[in-house]
C-alpha cells in the first residue's frame, strides 16, 4: 500500500499544474510593445532614435558622395524620409521600420551611381586612362595645339620646297623669248628674271605710260625734232584704201603741239574704230584736208621728223620729207636687233625697250607720236652720230 501511494504521488508531481515548473517557465520581465510609460523607458528609446537618426544621416552623406547625378526629386524624397523619423513620437517599432526604409534607400544608391561610371568611361583618353572633364578639355586643347604646330611645320616645309623649286638666275639663259611666254611656261619668278636681264624691270614701282612718254614741266612749243602720227579710215568698195582722219604732232619732250581731225575727201566705208578710234562725229566736224596738209607741211619744214612707219603717214597726207631728216623707229637697225624682228611694231618696241604698253585697245595718234619720240630720245646721240657718219661717207665718195 505504501508503494502504491508513493507511485500516485510521483504521478501527481509529474502533472502540469498551474503553479508548476512548466507554468513558471515564461515568468520574467515582459517588454511592452506600446509607447513608453516611465521616464526610463522614454530616455532609452530616445537614445536609440538618436543613434538611428545619426546612422541615417551618415548613410545619406555617403550616397550623395557616391552619386553626383541625383535629381532634385530624389533629394526631396530623401528629405521627406528624414523628416518622417522624428515624427514617430518615440515608438521603437516604428523607428525600426523607418530604419529599414532608409537602409533600402541606401541599398538603392549604387544603381543610381551608374551614370558616373558611364561618364568616367566616356572620359577615357586615347591611352586608356581615366580622366575628368577638365582633363579631357586639356587633352583636346593640347591636341589642337599639336595639330597647329604640325600645320605650321607642314607650311614651312612646303615653303622651303617652293623656294628650292624656284628657278635661279643662272638657269634662265635664253634672252630671245617674250617674258610673258616664259611666265606661262615656267612661272612668274622665271619671267621676272628674264625681264631683269632684258632691262625691262626695276625695283621701283612701275610708272604710268604718261610719265614715261612725256617729260613734266618741259617746253611746250616746237623743237628741232618733232614726232608725227596719223589715224586713217577705209574708203572704196571693201574699205581697203586709206585716207587721213586725224593728225597729231608732239615736240621733243612729248608735248602735243598739233592735233586735228580731218574731213573725209571720199565716202568712208570702214571707220576701223576698233583700231583707229575714229567715229563719224569726229571727222564730220573736222578740218578741211588742204588746210591740215598746209599746216603740217609748215611745221615739218626744216625739222627732224620722228615716227613709226612714216612712209604711210606721209603718203595719206600727200607730203614728202628729206630722207636725211627722217627718223623711223621701225627701220632703225639697233632696235631690230634688240627685239629680234625685221619689222617690229611700235607696241613691241615700247614693251621691250620702254617697259610700257601702248595700243592696248583703240589707238591714239598723240600717244603713238609720243612713244616714237621717246624711242628716238632713248638713242638720240647714237642715232644722230650714225646718220652723220653715213652722210660723211657719201660726201667723201
Amino acid at each position: 500500500a505504501r508503494g502504491k501511494g508513493r507511485r500516485r504521488r510521483r504521478r501527481r508531481k509529474g502533472k502540469a499544474w498551474p503553479g508548476g515548473e512548466e507554468a513558471a517557465a515564461p515568468a520574467g520581465p515582459v517588454t511592452a510593445a506600446g509607447p513608453p510609460r516611465t521616464p526610463r523607458e522614454f530616455s532609452s528609446n530616445w537614445k536609440v532614435l538618436q543613434e538611428l537618426l545619426k546612422q541615417k544621416a551618415d548613410n545619406s552623406k555617403e550616397s550623395l558622395s557616391a552619386c553626383q547625378t541625383h535629381t532634385r526629386k530624389q533629394h526631396s524624397l530623401k528629405a521627406e524620409n528624414s523628416q518622417g523619423v522624428p515624427a514617430i513620437n518615440g515608438n521603437v517599432g516604428k523607428a525600426k521600420a523607418t530604419n529599414k526604409v532608409d537602409n533600402g534607400c541606401a541599398k538603392d544608391n549604387p544603381p543610381l551611381a551608374k551614370p558616373k561610371s558611364k561618364s568616367i568611361t566616356a572620359d577615357k583618353n586615347l591611352n586608356g586612362t581615366k580622366s575628368s572633364g577638365k582633363g579631357s578639355k586639356e587633352t583636346k586643347k593640347n591636341g589642337n595645339i599639336l595639330k597647329e604646330k604640325s600645320n605650321i611645320k607642314h607650311k614651312r616645309r612646303k615653303a622651303k620646297e617652293h623656294k628650292e623649286q624656284q628657278p635661279k638666275e643662272a638657269e634662265i639663259w635664253f634672252d630671245d623669248v617674250d617674258p610673258k611666254d616664259i611666265e606661262a611656261a615656267i612661272g612668274p619668278e622665271a619671267a621676272k628674271i628674264a625681264r631683269r636681264k632684258l632691262g625691262l624691270e626695276t625695283d621701283q614701282p612701275k610708272p604710268s605710260v604718261e610719265q614715261v612718254l612725256v617729260k613734266e614741266k618741259a617746253f611746250e612749243g616746237l623743237t628741232r625734232a618733232v614726232a608725227m602720227d596719223c589715224e586713217m579710215v577705209g574708203v572704196g568698195p571693201k574699205g581697203e584704201d586709206s585716207i587721213v582722219a586725224r593728225v597729231s604732232i608732239v615736240n621733243q619732250f612729248g608735248k602735243c603741239v598739233y592735233d586735228k581731225y580731218v574731213k573725209p575727201t571720199e565716202e568712208v566705208t570702214d571707220y576701223r574704230t576698233a583700231v583707229s578710234g575714229i567715229r563719224p562725229e569726229n571727222i564730220n566736224t573736222g578740218e578741211d584736208f588742204k588746210t591740215v596738209q598746209k599746216e603740217v607741211a609748215n611745221i615739218l619744214n626744216g625739222r627732224i621728223l620722228v615716227g613709226h612707219a612714216l612712209r604711210n603717214d606721209l603718203k595719206v597726207l600727200f607730203l614728202d620729207h628729206p630722207q636725211k631728216k627722217i627718223r623711223d623707229t621701225q627701220r632703225y637697225k639697233p632696235f631690230k636687233q634688240r627685239v629680234k624682228s625685221t619689222r617690229p611694231s611700235l607696241r613691241l618696241l615700247c614693251e621691250k625697250l620702254l617697259n610700257v604698253q601702248v595700243q592696248t585697245s583703240e589707238h591714239c595718234s598723240i600717244q603713238d607720236a609720243q612713244a616714237a619720240m621717246r624711242l628716238y630720245t632713248l638713242e638720240k646721240k647714237k642715232w644722230e652720230a650714225a646718220v652723220k657718219n653715213k652722210s660723211n661717207k657719201k660726201n667723201c665718195k
